[in-house]
This record gives structure tokens, sequence and C-alpha cells, in this order.
């Protein structure tokens, strides 16, 4: 069992950063691959990046990709989203996620992830 618990979203112009983090109790965290999803209102939930359990691999989004970075601290039982050049259409509720198996085939996939957080929200208006 994983619990995971999501922290840093706010209010932002376009062009600023912010940096999200997922907080995970459990014992076994370093053997879980990470992913950050996002959903806005009346919308499909969002594939943002995700993370292999060993922190060796990353995977983006397409929309996201040079602007956002994802990464862990396994000894702390962490996982954080640090996004720049942030723009309206980042505007979501983020989720951090978890999965035994979330960085095989089927990475991206939401149905593939164990474990979800609460979500924090993140605005980027002018």
């Amino acid at each position: 069992q994983v619990q995971l618990v999501e922290s840093g979203g706010g209010l932002v112009q376009p062009g600023g950063s912010l940096r999200l983090s997922c907080a995970a109790s459990g014992r076994t965290f370093s053997s879980y691959d990470m992913a950050w999803f996002r959903q806005a209102p009346g919308q499909e939930r969002e594939f943002v990046a995700a993370i292999k359990y060993s922190g060796d691999n990353t995977h983006y989004a397409d929309s996201v990709k040079g602007r956002f970075t994802i990464s862990r601290d396994n000894a702390k039982n962490m996982v954080y989203l640090i996004m720049s050049r942030l723009k309206p259409d980042d505007t979501a509720e983020y989720y951090c996620a978890a999965s035994l198996n979330g960085y095989g085939p089927g990475v991206g996939d939401p149905n593939v992830m164990d474990y979800w957080g609460q979500g924090t929200q993140v605005t980027v208006f002018s």
C-alpha cells in the first residue's frame, strides 16, 4: 500500500515556474515507478511525466517536453515535478501516481497506475 500526498500547486503567471512535490508513504517506495498526470475541467486525465523506480529513466508528454522535469529522491520517499515556462494550457489539477509496472509498454496510461494522490491545483493566468 502506498499513500501519496501532493503539494506545491498555486497561481502563477505565464512564463513562471512551480515545483510540485509528492510525498509517499511505505517502505517499498523505491520499487515503484512514479508519474504525474493532470486533469483540466471537462477533460480527461492526461499524462505529464514518468520516472522509473531507479530514477534512471524518464518519459514526458510532448506538450511538456523541455519545460517540465520529473525527479525523485528514494531516500526521502519524494517525487518532484519542476515546471517552467508555464502556459495557460498547463492549468489543471495535478496528480501523483505510483505503480510497480508503470514504466513498461503502458507508460503514460493512467490505467496502469495503482495508487493516486488527491491532487494539487495549478493555475496559470495573466
